[in-house]
């Protein structure tokens, strides 16, 4: 590996080794399992599927024969499993990771796996496709350009109150994953964190036919998910907390005095306040002087 990271392989046999792919599965909507990834299960020796009823559903619902082996790999035996995965591509087969629904390694199985293998020198891949996370930022019409996946939250409502408050002021849209009976109840803890105004959407039922997406405030959203029975699956996005007001130059004026009345030196308290608030460090250290 050289200083950027990258790997190299130098033996001949290894760089002819057909890597380790991770493939997305459709979240709802069969039309969503793209060609390429068919055509990966379709040419795999080995498939290790994160629930294997639900692969041999799909494999039978999007008309895909494989004579592939397939073998279980989940949270619960992964350390092992890729063990036996990493092998069996150094022997030269072609092994394929599949999630139950979604982009693999997203609150899914498949991340330790890709470092396993990282780690091993093996060459990994990804047949990428829908992801719930992504599509619901794009449904939720709040801001794109920077956002944060935060994937499930704490059941526990201290620990849930804890991991909100360290996202209280966070500039950028927030993505959750979230069951439907516990939709409500996180709703609630959000308004207490984040306010009753802050801008949220909830997504359910993606890509599927009752897919459903509600906007609003997030007091507007725990008022509509306590008038249902959500079911489906649930991505909460909240929007970026509002930019805080600029201290008037008054209010800077006032963090100076303080400052001053608890020992500081006016020069060094009007360089911090400056800092703080913007203001011109000069006009603030003028005006505590005239006041003086």
């Amino acid at each position: 590996m050289d200083a950027s990271g990258t790997h190299h392989y130098d033996d001949a046999a290894e760089q002819a080794l057909a890597p380790l792919t991770l493939a997305a599965t459709p979240i709802g909507n069969l039309g969503d399992l793209t060609d390429r990834v068919k055509e990966v299960l379709r040419q795999a020796d080995i498939i290790a599927a994160e629930d294997t009823r639900s692969l041999h559903k799909l494999l039978h619902a999007a008309g895909v024969q494989t004579q592939a082996t397939v073998v279980s790999h989940h949270e619960h035996n992964e350390v092992d499993s890729a063990a036996g995965l990493i092998d069996a591509v150094r022997s030269g087969q072609r092994v394929v990771f599949v999630p139950e629904a979604g982009m693999p390694a997203i609150s899914d199985p498949g991340y330790r796996l890709t470092q396993e293998a990282i780690a091993a020198n093996i060459p990994v891949t990804v047949a990428p496709g829908v992801s719930a996370a992504i599509t619901a930022l794009v449904l939720s019409g709040l801001p794109t350009d920077r956002f944060a996946f935060e994937g499930f939250l704490p059941r526990k409502a201290g620990d849930k109150a804890n991991v909100l408050s360290a996202l209280a002021d966070e500039a950028r849209s927030l993505i959750f994953y979230e069951s439907p009976h516990r939709t409500a109840a996180t709703l609630e803890s959000m308004v207490k964190v984040f306010g009753e105004d802050r801008l949220a959407a909830v997504a359910r039922e993606l890509t599927k036919f009752h897919e459903e997406i509600a906007r609003g405030s997030l007091s507007e959203l725990v008022e509509w998910a306590q008038s249902k029975t959500l079911k489906g699956e649930i991505v909460i996005v909240v929007g970026p907390a509002p930019e805080a007001e600029p201290a008037s130059f008054e209010a800077a004026l006032a963090q100076v005095r303080t400052s001053v009345a608890d020992g500081e030196r006016l020069k060094s308290a009007t360089r911090e306040v400056a800092k703080r608030t913007g203001h011109s460090a000069r006009e603030l250290y003028n005006a505590a002087l005239a006041e003086s």
